[in-house]
């Protein structure tokens, strides 16, 4: 149950909000709405964005490398991120679409589609398109492809474990290190979305972790080498970060992050993180998968584009033996060159 009764209201239970819902209002996402007698999501089948992406742009590189995903997204949020990227999407409503996509369309895509593991949930929110991709996602690992989330994690703990049950990998935007930039910038709370990370990691789902950089906001060295440091002790250094450049977007016009501050934080979290990335710059600085262990680069990449070397079929480093794609056996070994 998503929902429960609550004197004449109807409480929502999907994510932290817990919005409290009069007949025909819908939650702080926008999309999932009371009829008196249970909670619909209205952006059922109902599509924003669908395209086959390389696995690396969720992003996402240590999941099957070089392979694509066929990535879908609809409309809202249940985070009110004054930065948006993709604000487009996240900050509409339902109104004026009918057009309905059903699961076994998308599935039927997925399976034909070049070079393709699966289907990726992303561009918007998808906790809160929670009972679509759910039924997409089951049917999906039915047919042997892999699902993976892209999500900002603020969700509660009973729809998350659901949620895990059926996907096999999550890239998750921990946005800051400060839960004063949540309130403030997201209208939501950090400790959430630190449980989520926490519970995500336990579950043996692969994860990585993307926080864009946004200056005077949450670039702070001290506050990376905390965050770092965090994901190291509760989550494991082998957890992928990536620092992303921000760019002056939908409410928010300071100045883009400079490609030195980037660098500059990727080598305090490289102290704790075994692999640190970053995104939006050029720079070949933080691009490569380097051995942890003997420092053999294993992957070289440019933007999307990927040379996997130095690896065996099973994704360990042919000169020391260390693992370091989990997932990449059948997949990805036949794309090394």
């Amino acid at each position: 149950m998503l929902f429960k009764k609550s004197e004449d209201k109807l409480e929502c239970l999907l994510c932290p909000h817990l919005c409290r819902l009069n007949k025909g209002k819908a939650g702080i996402c926008g999309v999932r709405q009371s009829n008196g007698e249970e909670i619909e999501l209205l952006t059922y089948g109902i599509i924003s964005g669908y395209a086959l992406d390389p696995i690396e742009k969720k992003p996402l590189y240590h999941f099957y490398p070089g392979t694509n995903i066929l990535s879908i997204g609809s409309y809202g949020c249940n985070m009110r991120c004054d930065f948006c990227q993709n604000y487009n999407i996240s900050q509409m409503t339902t109104a004026g679409f009918s057009n309905r996509t059903e699961p076994e369309k998308i599935i039927m895509d997925a399976g034909s589609a070049l070079n393709n593991i699966g289907i990726a949930f992303t561009y918007n929110e998808p906790v809160i398109w929670f009972e679509f991709i759910r039924d997409v996602a089951v049917k999906a690992k039915q047919s042997g492809l892999r699902t993976v989330m892209v999500s900002n994690g603020f969700v509660n703990k009973e729809p998350l474990a659901e949620i895990i049950s059926f996907t096999d990998a999550f890239n998750i935007d921990l946005k800051a290190f400060n839960n004063d930039f949540y309130k403030k910038l997201t209208g939501s709370s950090i400790e959430p979305v630190k449980n989520t990370l926490k519970q995500i990691s336990v579950s043996d789902r692969h994860l990585e972790i993307t926080t864009l950089i946004i200056p005077g906001q949450n670039d702070n060295e001290k506050e990376m080498k905390y965050e770092s440091e965090w994901i190291a002790g509760e989550l494991g250094p082998k957890i992928p970060l990536h620092l992303s450049r921000y760019f002056p977007m939908y409410k928010r016009e300071d100045p883009a992050t400079s490609p030195d501050t980037l660098i500059k934080l990727a080598e305090i979290a490289a102290e704790s993180l075994d692999y640190v990335y970053t995104g939006n710059i050029v720079s070949k600085k933080f691009q490569d998968t380097i051995c942890h262990s003997c420092g053999t680069i294993v992957t070289s990449r440019s933007g999307y584009n990927i040379k996997l070397q130095n690896l065996d079929k099973e994704g360990r480093c042919k000169k020391c033996g260390t693992i370091i794609y989990r997932h990449f056996t059948s997949f990805s070994s036949s794309l090394k060159n």
